[in-house]
């Protein structure tokens, strides 16, 4: 008997290392035995490439450009441990909606009965979270993904675009769209990254889910065109994105996020900034003193 079908949405700005996460949730949890399919929902069409020996695969928008009739083997391709990697892609460059592959994407997925054909029991959209309209909206709008989660790490314009994620699902909440399972907290060195990213988070209303610190082996990995888990699978790194992928697949209980108004965030932003440079003018100070 299958297992019930879980799909959720990673989403977050972009350079923020959405994908990187992405792409090692996808490796950990297929590794430990799950049957994983990501649909890559950003026009740059890289999010699949480390679970592909850093090789690009057809996009559904290309392919449809190039045929009539298309199969499912035109557009999912397996990838590390038996993930299986779809690719939306993006309209040519100047022309069209950025958000309109992963419409078409879904659509023919959904066409192709792809997840129950292929007996997935986790669905992950890769979606870019710079903005939250259009195409880019559809996983949380129409309910696709259960569960959303965000991409952010202690810099202002990635908590800016989480913000802006949870008013869309604020909104959206209302008419059966996707909820928010919470904040994967990116490139946290820092005892201040992690409590700044604690305040957001508390503001509000939601959840860290995992702290994700800055590392060598990720970079190392992905020169390789290998996700960490594949590259690595004894780090400590490795070992971070498997707790995090054992998380998401256990969460179940997704909520409606109370978004901060804008000045609100201003007011917040100035307040961190003040405490921010206290911290670096302790910190310049006692090394100074030799402490």
């Amino acid at each position: 008997m299958s297992k019930a079908l879980k799909q959720i949405a990673i989403y977050g700005k972009g350079g923020i290392g959405k994908s990187t996460t992405t792409s090692n949730i996808s490796a950990a949890l297929a590794a430990a035995g799950h049957k994983v399919i990501q649909v890559g929902c950003d026009p740059k069409s890289d999010s699949t490439n480390t679970l592909r020996g850093g090789h690009y695969i057809p996009t559904v928008l290309d392919t449809l450009r190039a045929k009539t009739k298309v199969v499912l083997e035109d557009v999912v391709f397996e990838g590390f441990a038996g993930v299986y990697c779809v690719e939306a892609g993006g309209p040519a460059p100047g022309v069209g909606c950025a958000g309109r592959g992963i419409i078409t994407a879904v659509e023919l997925l959904k066409q192709l009965n792809v997840f129950k054909n292929l007996d997935v029991d986790v669905v992950i959209f890769d979606v870019l979270g710079d903005v939250v309209c259009g195409g880019f909206a559809m996983p949380i709008r129409e309910g696709i993904a259960e569960h959303v989660f965000t991409v952010s790490s202690a810099d202002f314009m990635a908590i800016y675009a989480a913000n802006n994620l949870f008013k869309g699902i604020q909104k959206y909440s209302k008419s059966g769209g996707g909820l928010l399972g919470g904040v994967i907290a990116n490139s946290i060195n820092a005892t201040y990254q992690r409590d700044l990213v604690d305040d957001f988070v508390a503001r509000t209303g939601t959840q860290v889910m995992q702290y994700v610190p800055r590392s060598l082996t990720v970079t190392q990995s992905e020169l390789q065109g290998k996700t960490t888990i594949e590259a690595a699978p004894e780090s400590e790194q490795a070992g971070i994105y498997r707790k995090l992928a054992n998380r998401i697949y256990e969460h179940n209980n997704s909520k409606v996020p109370n978004p901060l108004e804008e000045h609100q965030l201003r007011e917040w932003a100035a307040r961190w900034s003040k405490d921010i440079l206290r911290i670096e003018t302790e910190s310049v100070s006692l090394a100074g003193a030799g402490v």
